[in-house]
């Protein structure tokens, strides 16, 4: 088969515009959610270390930090998901547009679904080992508020906490629950960016629907909700070992076996899902944002600067 001239090629955006753009929508998108990502790691905090629940409901957390922690603490870690999406976000779109533009057809076609889920766990599992120090950072500081006055940690920001963090406890520190994290990336970006992908294609396909926000939007809400239901029992793992102390010398947990153990043990085993509705309603808006702008992006850029 003849190879397509370079002429007839599509143009496209150059990769550090794919970095970029990869970046700055998912910035875009955790200004918005950052109040649901906090009450999702607060909820599935609450009952750790076999006491009660100290939230009933996502709503009762949210009502109990605003009245404890004002409306700014509604806000509480915004630096650190701010430098989390700046490295995480940027490095797996980015990586996986690479991937899905060097796999693709000469014609611009996409590659199969399975090839789309590798790219989608490669790319997850690179950003994921980039950005887990400001993924520690995040945990700690959104879980601060619930702690006595005596026990909190008290980073200003997230720099601050790095800083800390660093010279407190080691720098190695900084990667704690990297595996975790790396193995929650895999699992969410399997099911995020291989299922947004499909849902956009198969939207097209079925003719109902044109390359515009709302085919963007539905096809974010149904890859948000598959990647809700695959990678909670994952991320309350990892977010359990990043906000673990060390008392006398002993962690909490060992591992990640450890906690999944203890959860099911002292909290129930449908505690893995705990917190769904607040996991959800974060993950499914920063989904739709985070594609909605870099769709957007995307659009402007090539009308701007490759359309000529």
């Amino acid at each position: 088969m003849a190879a397509v001239p370079a002429a007839q090629r599509p143009k496209t955006s150059p990769k550090s515009v794919k970095f970029l753009f990869g970046g700055l929508a998912g910035m875009g998108a955790t200004v918005f959610v950052q109040p649901l990502d906090l009450v999702k790691n607060r909820m599935q905090l609450s009952g750790a270390g076999a006491k009660g629940r100290e939230y009933r409901t996502s709503l009762h957390a949210l009502g109990s930090i605003l009245r404890h922690e004002g409306l700014r603490g509604i806000y509480t870690g915004l630096s650190a998901g701010l430098l989390r999406q700046a490295t995480y976000t940027t490095t797996r779109l980015g990586i996986y547009s690479v991937l899905l533009e060097r796999f693709g057809g000469a014609d611009g076609t996409p590659p199969p679904f399975v090839a789309k889920a590798a790219m989608g766990m490669t790319a997850g599992a690179a950003g994921a080992f980039v950005g887990t120090p400001a993924e520690v950072a995040l945990i700690r500081m959104t879980a601060d508020g619930r702690l006595p006055p005596g026990e909190r940690r008290g980073y200003r920001n997230v720099f601050d906490a790095l800083v800390r963090m660093a010279r407190e406890e080691g720098v190695l520190t900084l990667w704690r629950g990297c595996i975790p994290t790396m193995a929650r990336a895999v699992v969410v970006n399997a099911a995020q960016l291989a299922s947004y992908s499909q849902s956009k294609q198969f939207l097209l396909d079925s003719g109902h629907f044109r390359d515009d926000i709302l085919c963007h939007f539905c096809a974010s809400m149904i890859s948000g909700l598959v990647t809700t239901a695959a990678s909670m029992p994952v991320d309350i793992v990892k977010t359990r070992i990043q906000n673990m102390r060390t008392i006398d010398g002993k962690p909490e947990y060992r591992n990640g076996l450890d906690v999944l153990l203890k959860v099911v043990r002292y909290e129930g085993f449908f505690s893995l899902w705990k917190g769904f509705t607040p996991y959800y309603a974060r993950l499914g808006p920063h989904t739709v944002l985070t594609f909605i702008f870099l769709e957007q992006m995307n659009k402007w850029y090539q009308r701007l600067f490759l359309s000529a």
